[in-house]
């Protein structure tokens, strides 16, 4: 028996020896919530077979071993996708350090975490979930980092049991609410990043107490109170980021910057936030000495600059989009004693001529966006890139010829004449050249082609005439090239004799708006790249090349106002997002990838063009069939008789009606009569062709009452000799004309027709403003137009009206509504402007949860992209044509196409408005929540570029919220606030997920999508600030560009 149990024990002994450990266990746990592993790092790894028995696989890869022990695991930048539960690791009781950074990797973050643990980084992976307050008890821990997640939550107390932690990073998540006093207790921390967060409440004081700080990174969050200048002028570290908060300057500063920065700081940027003040003091030496990099960038700090030259290591300095102004210090740009290399002075106020630019260390000096005159500067340092756009120097571009060897040259919306010199030797290196939106002209210089290096060429909204340059396209560097609205004449080669590969590197390419002609290019075929080409609005002609079939990459095509012949092509790629062939001669059937797009790329013109099976209500032409003469004889015959029938019963019920009435009272020289319309009994209100020409007195508020003409129905009606055209609403007075007897105007070259096509147009009304009624207007050729009818009184004198007008001429841009023209009655309540009609309808349709909402919910995505596109839509009106919106909301921004494509409307209405108009405007913008604060209170208000950051602010938070700006939004305490209010409330108390749209709980769970909404809840809250606190436009639409 004896013999039998010590038998047992020897085979059974040895056989548990070979049994995986604790630790092996855990990390084949691991192994299992793997989905994917590119590499094979673990996967190929990581198996039974190669286990050490020894109770540490050191043979597999990323795992270190201490004795028998698991003491790393090391999984980082392995594209690794995986669900797991990080609590496994707990097991390893041993470990020292768990790094899985840069993968795909969720799951759950570990309640307690290992008493020997030192290193922990999960940066940049998929968790999102709170953090458990027992992390704080791992003394031990000396890193620990959880960047580029989406952990949320706040941080309290718990986080000063971190007695050991020297590096701590939180960057890039969504923790919210104030930072503990307790953190600043973490005395060993060296380098601490709390970044892009939603952190509120003022920073807690006592960083100054920590002695071995080095990085202090605290940018991106909504930090708010007065800057800490003590700790500035104290504190040990040497990179210091406060960027893109609320702080602001302190009232005992007496509008100085800081009375002091440490000489321990190199790096220090407070850009973004809402300081104040001059940097001319007596202590400006002692602030700027040490500094490498200083970024002041987008505060409102003003008055004139100093020199810097006492500052010699500063090497970075961006004091860009502020208010500073007077003259930009001569030694900045000679840089005798400086050894700046970046420069950003743009979007101030600066003024007066620039001489030159000496600077042989400068590499990068932007100047743009300023009140810069004289001519442009002698340049000859070391510059690389230099941009002096948006600025207002004149004369002509001489001096280019002695420029150095730029990279990057921007010279775009100044005054610049003449023409382009035909020097290269300074430009053997540029890559990218904007001579944009200037006057300058003669042909296109043909040395540009021998630029070797040469990206992107914008010579757009110019003068240049003559042919189109041979040799551009083919160029091999060349990836842009912009020549829009310019006057060039003649054909295209797109590729010369002498140019013997045929292939080019183009993807953008836009000859828009000349004066071309001839057949469609040949050699599109060898375009390969080409993702944008716009040829619209020149006379091109002929059929279109099946080499266009070929361009595969291509996403938006426009070859509309042109006179293309023939059908449309039948496998252009399926990957177009934007597809425009309006104003030709094209015939035959849209081919069936092509009928994804709205009828606007097609019609008006086109009138042979067909859509099999069109939806119901298309106004897409119909081919007909072969009539024969006897019956068109009886179907005019048919039509005199009922015209004759229908004016005889319409004399009879005009009688009837005044047989029962009182005679009218004279009022001057109208005709002012009462009538009753019956309520109409489906579709839109719809009224005559006349109606669109008539006036009525009375307020915004008053409704119209449609006229029964069935459901439906469109009225065409043709007036009579005896009664002419006439307008009226239920209860008011109505006005007749006989006809349209005054004058059209156009605005875009690219329309024309008569008052009288006008008169015969059908309309519907679309909706009502303060400043008059909107209809849709079909002409007979197809056209369709939104007929703004101003109401009597609001508009200016016609010199007036017609100066400020011409400003509005040839607007195209993808999301701005175009204009076209504009008409002007004998009578004071005649005056009408057309722009072009966008079907779908506006935001508002599609966003509050009403009756008749069009369409399901708007997803996150498609709120995102409308806040861009409208973004965009007004930088190109602030920048590009300088004229503030004036009256943006939610019914103005109309959504058209598949895509939802957001284009602004009604914009600029205030300047053909008298000052009662525009009040009147201002007041209805009140009531709806989207007036600023600085209009209320102005005794002769007037809408800017900030009044429309402030309207755009809100349409931002009903995007986020789907409510309407002007409902009150019951609070907590059972009161009523309003929408702007009840956002910033709740994102105060840390609870700013509450404000989404219940709609988009589903798409919250995303961590790209919760991290979208809410950067774009605080790029609202931003633009709903006080006045001198908001952002310009070009700020937010770059901010919301890159979510």
């Amino acid at each position: 028996m004896g013999y039998s149990v010590i038998l047992v024990v020897m085979f059974i002994v040895p056989a548990m020896s070979q049994l995986p450990s604790q630790d092996i266990l855990a990390l084949l746990e691991f192994k299992k919530g793997i989905k994917h592993d590119p590499t094979g790092f673990v996967l190929s790894s990581w198996n039974e077979e190669s286990i050490d028995f020894n109770g540490c696989p050191s043979s597999w890869n990323g795992i270190m071993c201490n004795g028998g022990n698991v003491a790393g695991v090391v999984l980082d930048h392995l594209s690794l996708s995986a669900d797991v539960d990080l609590n496994i690791f707990t097991n390893l009781t041993k470990l020292v350090k768990l790094s899985i950074s840069n993968n795909s990797i969720s799951g759950k973050f570990p309640r307690k975490l290992g008493k020997m643990l030192e290193f922990l980084d999960i940066s940049d992976n998929l968790f999102n979930s709170t953090l458990p307050p027992d992390i704080g008890n791992v003394e031990s821990l000396k890193n620990l980092s959880l960047a580029g997640n989406n952990f949320s939550g706040s941080i309290s107390d718990w986080i000063s049991g971190l007695s050991s932690i020297q590096s701590l990073d939180l960057s890039r998540n969504s923790f919210s609410g104030p930072v503990p006093p307790s953190f600043t207790k973490l005395n060993n921390l060296v380098y601490v990043n709390l970044s892009v967060n939603g952190f509120t409440k003022t920073m807690p004081k006592g960083f100054l107490d920590m002695g071995v700080l080095e990085v202090i990174d605290l940018h991106g969050n909504m930090f708010d109170g007065d800057l800490d200048t003590q700790f500035l002028l104290l504190t040990t570290a040497t990179h210091v980021d406060f960027s893109d908060n609320l702080l602001t300057s302190s009232s005992s500063q007496n509008g100085k910057f800081l009375p002091g920065i440490s000489e321990t700081v190199k790096y220090l940027n407070l850009s973004r936030n809402q300081l104040t003040g001059s940097l001319i003091s007596a202590s400006v030496a002692q602030m700027f000495a040490s500094l490498t990099v200083l970024d002041l960038s987008y505060n409102q700090f003003s008055g004139e600059l100093p020199s810097f030259n006492f500052a010699y290591d500063l090497q970075v300095l961006k004091l860009s989009n502020n208010k500073f102004s007077g003259f930009v210090p001569n030694d900045l740009l000679k840089g005798d004693s400086l050894v700046l290399t970046e420069l950003d002075l743009s979007g101030n106020n600066f003024t007066g001529p620039i001489s030159m630019i000496m600077s042989t260390t400068l590499l990068v000096l932007n100047l743009s966006s300023n009140g810069l005159t004289g001519e442009l500067p002698l340049v000859t340092g070391g510059c690389v890139v230099l941009d002096l756009s948006n600025n207002k120097f004149e004369g002509n571009l001489t001096k280019l010829v002695k420029w150095g060897n730029l990279e990057f040259l921007d010279l775009s919306q100044n005054r610049l004449t003449g023409s382009f010199p035909e020097v290269t030797g300074q430009f053997l290196r540029l890559n990218h050249l904007n001579l944009s939106h200037n006057s300058l002209d003669s042909s296109v210089p043909k040395v540009i082609t021998r630029f070797p290096r040469l990206a992107v060429l914008d010579l757009g909204f110019n003068q240049f005439d003559g042919p189109f340059p041979n040799g551009l396209i083919s160029m091999p560097t060349l990836h842009e090239l912009h020549l829009q609205s310019n006057k060039l004449l003649g054909h295209i080669d797109l590729f010369p004799s002498s140019f013997v590969s045929n292939v080019s590197n183009i993807r953008v390419l836009d000859i828009s708006n000349n004066q071309l002609n001839g057949d469609f290019p040949d050699g599109f075929d060898s375009l390969t790249k080409l993702q944008f080409l716009d040829i619209s609005g020149n006379n091109f002609s002929g059929s279109l090349p099946s080499s266009l079939t070929v361009l595969t990459s291509l996403v938006t095509l426009d070859i509309s106002q042109n006179d293309f012949t023939g059908p449309l092509l039948n496998n252009l790629t399926n990957d177009l997002t934007s597809f425009n062939a309006s104003y030709n001669d094209l015939s035959g059937i849209v081919p069936e990838n092509l009928r994804k797009f709205p009828e606007s790329s097609f019609f008006p013109g086109n009138s042979d063009l067909q859509f099999p099976n069109p939806p119901a209500g298309s106004n897409s032409p119909k081919k007909k069939k072969p009539i024969k003469t006897i019956f068109k004889v009886l179907v005019i015959v048919a039509c005199v008789i009922a015209v004759v029938i229908l004016i005889l019963l319409a004399i009879f019920i005009h009688y009837m009606r005044i047989s029962r009435k009182p005679l009218p009272q004279e009022l001057g020289t109208k005709d002012v009569s009462r009538r009753q319309t019956a309520p109409g009994t489906g579709g839109g209100t719809v009224v005559s062709g006349g109606d669109i020409i008539t006036s009525r007195k009375g307020s915004s508020s008053d409704t119209i009452t449609p006229a029964k003409i069935g459901v439906g129905a469109v009225a065409s009606f043709s007036p009579s000799k005896t009664s002419g055209f006439s307008y009226s609403t239920d209860s008011s007075d109505s006005y007749t004309v006989d006809r349209l007897a005054g004058e059209l105007y156009f605005l875009d070259d690219t329309v024309s027709f008569s008052p009288e096509e006008l008169s015969r147009a059908p309309a519907e009304v679309l909706g009502r403003s303060s400043h008059g009624t909107s209809y849709r207007a079909t002409l007979d050729n197809g056209l369709l137009l939104t007929v703004k009818w101003l109401r009597e009184g609001v508009a200016k004198q016609r010199k007036d009206f017609a100066k400020e007008a011409k400003k509005f001429a040839n607007i195209r841009h993808p999301n701005v509504v175009g204009l076209r023209g504009y008409y002007w009655g004998p009578t004071q309540h005649e005056k009408l402007i057309l722009s072009d009609y966008i079907s779908l309808g506006s935001l508002a349709s599609f966003l509050y949860d009403r009756p008749g909402r069009k369409g399901p919910p708007l997803t996150w995505a498609q709120r995102l992209k409308i806040a861009v596109d409208i973004a965009r839509g007004l930088n190109y009106l602030h920048f590009d044509r300088e004229i503030p919106h004036g009256n943006l909301k939610s019914t103005n921004i109309l959504l058209d196409g598949p895509d939802l494509n957001a284009r602004v409307a009604d914009y600029c209405l205030h300047r053909l408005m008298t000052q009662a108009g525009t009040i009147e405007q201002i007041l209805d913008a009140g009531v709806l929540g989207y007036r600023a604060p600085e209009l209320a209170g102005s005794k002769r208000p007037l809408p800017s570029f900030k009044s429309d950051i402030y309207a755009f602010g809100v349409i931002l938070l009903e995007l986020l919220t789907g409510k309407c700006a002007g409902d009150v939004v019951s609070g907590e305490d059972g009161g009523g606030v309003d929408l702007n209010d009840w956002v910033r409330l709740k994102v105060a108390e840390g609870h700013g997920a509450e404000c989404f749209d219940s709609v988009l709980v589903t798409e919250m769970g995303t961590p790209a999508a919760d991290k979208g909404m809410k950067e774009v809840i605080g790029i609202a809250l931003r633009c709903i600030r006080p006045l001198s606190e908001r952002p310009g436009i070009k700020t937010v639409y770059e901010d919301l560009s890159s979510i």
